[in-house]
């Protein structure tokens, strides 16, 4: 089994228990030994998984404007989440090819293995979402049709996106591309950067 197979049956496995409850308030459970990467892969998707219903929650006309922003805020430190765990997995890879000299003409990828991963997590769960709506009875044939042709589309991206990160580690592991991971510098979240939280007029 390729690795990027493996991830997308971790995502699905993350998906699939969240809507056994459907609701954002569930505690995890991650079936995964702690410290594995599988373990981050199940996290990362769960953590995906929550926020997309929660930008669905958000988006309603009728939403309370406190609850509204009590979400928004939640959606803030969510991304922070995603964004943390996205450089663990990034970690994980770095000491996985430590080892790895690269050849002179190694070349630099536009993004790093884990941040590929994050789009692979993310076009999952659009994938599971747009099968709901191939198969709603309250819709239109027409709008069922629509779905399944962009349903289509997205499990075509999955498959590209797939082979396009199992070249790029193959890269990595022969020393043709390199890896440079950038921390991400989320300036909003930060007191020091954000100039309504450092009190600047």
């Amino acid at each position: 089994m390729s690795f990027t197979i493996h991830c997308n049956e971790i995502f699905q496995h993350a998906i699939n228990d969240y809507h056994l409850k459907d609701d954002v308030d569930t505690p995890i459970a991650n079936p995964y030994e702690r410290g594995t990467l599988d373990f981050q892969l199940y996290q990362k998707c769960w953590i995906d998984t929550v926020q997309w219903h929660l930008e669905d929650i958000i988006r309603d006309p009728q939403i309370d404007a406190i609850e509204g922003m009590q979400i928004k805020h939640r959606i803030d430190r969510s991304n922070q989440d995603r964004t943390d765990l996205v450089e663990e997995i990034d970690s994980y890879f770095r000491h996985y090819f430590s080892d790895v000299k690269p050849l002179d003409n190694a070349r630099l990828n536009t993004e790093s293995p884990a941040w590929a991963i994050d789009r692979l997590s993310i076009l999952t769960l659009k994938i599971y979402h747009m099968q709901e709506q191939t198969q709603r009875t309250d819709a239109s044939e027409e709008h069922r049709q629509r779905c399944q042709q962009k349903l289509n589309v997205l499990l075509e991206q999955q498959k590209d996106l797939g082979t396009a990160i199992e070249q790029l580690l193959e890269d990595i592991k022969a020393g043709r591309k390199y890896m440079k991971v950038y921390r991400q510098m989320k300036m909003y979240n930060d007191p020091n950067t954000n100039p309504v939280l450092y009190g600047k007029k």
